[in-house]
């Protein structure tokens, strides 16, 4: 069986392209298992949003591709959806589309003793996430976020 980061990488680097050349932004991929079956979740966007037949399309692009890169091994699942109201932000060009929105962000590591931060996104330079908190702005490697997600 390879791997869940392998998957997970082989997701982003071989179906991103794909998608982005019919106008759809990969927002995020997960995996998840359930028995032993494996469900695939990409998480699509688009300038105006995505509709339910927009994610339809994507998985009619994307589900004959998968068989046949053939790396999703056994019973699986793909499901493509919208990335919803608390969208995940985890590219550096997403913090600066999202200046001035507020984020929730998990760490790795703690950074100023702390591993949970909800501010304002102020951008993002030299690989630093930065934030504004209410206690304090704060900057974060993007190395070291777990999960950032808008708070809407």
């Amino acid at each position: 069986m390879i791997h869940r980061n392998e998957i997970l990488r082989r997701a982003w680097e071989e179906l991103e392209p794909e998608l982005d050349a019919q106008g759809y932004e990969l927002v995020e991929v997960a995996l998840d298992q359930q028995g032993r079956r494996h469900i695939l979740r990409l998480y699509i966007d688009r300038q105006g949003g995505v509709t339910l037949d927009d994610c339809v399309a994507a998985s009619q692009l994307i589900s004959p591709l998968l068989d046949i890169k053939d790396w999703m091994e056994g019973s699986y699942a793909l499901e493509v959806s919208s990335p919803g109201f608390d969208r995940p932000v985890r590219k550096p060009a997403d913090f600066l589309r999202f200046v001035g929105e507020r984020i929730k962000v998990k760490t790795y590591e703690p950074v100023d003793g702390r591993k949970h931060f909800t501010g304002v996104v102020r951008g993002f330079r030299d690989g630093l996430v930065q934030l504004d908190c209410e206690d304090s702005a704060h900057e974060i490697y993007i190395e070291n976020l777990k999960k950032a997600n808008l708070v809407r």
